[in-house]
């Protein structure tokens, strides 16, 4: 579940929008992309890509936002940490803001789309579910997207292991993150998941560089040396001729629509797809 303001661990109070300034070149280098089904799932119904406006909350380096944009969508980047707008690839339909989700600073009504890639966890999500609320149009649509390290494949757990132990598990890395909270919204409705598959190839140098993408994993420090060098072991136990390993991804999308009066939203089944 979503941490909340009651849980000691809730992760909004843990300096999110200064924590990656020290991460954002290994963000933008070795954080996996999404799947093009799951682009497809969110858009789907939304009508014309090239008329979509959505607002990417928690941009971070552009990674889900420039798959928006490559669809003919027009987006604007919505991110606090100036390092990882500065890392960020330019793409000519995706403008960048300095914002959070709490507070985008966009206008009412005014965007189709809200995604959250690998964010929504960071953010408040009561006020950010909100502020969602308040910029959506009334026939707009909320996305919340994870990459969740899919642990029955053997290299994923050992890399997975590697960094838990690394981190002394550090809240920030457990990867039950189900946003139960937006299940239980009045701002939205018919809120259902999906699940596509995703595969990312790194070389040992891959691994290193998307181990240090995390925020709580150390770059420094004996816990550090310990797990380069046993990343370093990965592709001899794992890899194949090409030398890299395959990190599983099983990317989790929630989708909801925006309610059109204050009351509760309705609440339908979740779906899950593999694909």
């Amino acid at each position: 579940m979503t941490p909340t303001h009651d849980d000691p661990d809730a992760l909004h109070e843990r300096a999110p929008t200064t924590r990656f300034s020290n991460r954002a070149d290994d963000y933008a280098r070795f954080r996996p992309t999404y799947p093009g089904e799951a682009i497809e799932a969110m858009l789907a119904g939304l009508g014309d890509p090239s008329r979509l406006v959505a607002a990417d909350v928690g941009a971070g380096t552009g990674i889900s936002a420039r798959l928006l944009a490559a669809r003919g969508v027009h987006v604007l980047a919505i991110e606090p940490n100036r390092a990882m707008r500065d890392a960020a690839e330019p793409h000519p339909l995706v403008a960048w803001r300095d914002g959070r989700a709490e507070a985008t600073g966009l206008g009412s009504a005014s965007v189709g789309l809200v995604l959250c890639a690998q964010a929504f966890h960071w953010f408040e999500p009561a006020s950010a579910l909100a502020e969602f609320h308040r910029v959506l149009t009334p026939t707009g649509r909320l996305a919340l997207v994870w990459n969740q390290r899919d642990e029955r494949d053997p290299a994923t757990a050992e890399f997975t292991r590697l960094v838990r132990v690394a981190s002394n598990d550090d809240p920030a890395g457990r990867r039950d993150v189900r946003p139960e909270v937006l299940f239980e919204s009045r701002h939205f409705r018919h809120a259902r998941a999906l699940t596509f598959r995703h595969v990312q190839a790194l070389d040992a140098d891959g691994l290193v560089g998307r181990a240090y993408s995390a925020s709580y994993v150390p770059k420094e420090g004996p816990a550090h040396d310990v797990l380069v060098a046993a990343l370093h072991t990965l592709p001899g136990r794992f890899a194949g001729p090409d030398r890299r390993v395959s990190i599983a991804y099983a990317t989790e999308v929630y989708l909801a629509e925006r309610s059109t009066d204050s009351g509760e939203g309705v609440v339908v089944p979740s779906l899950s797809t593999s694909r």
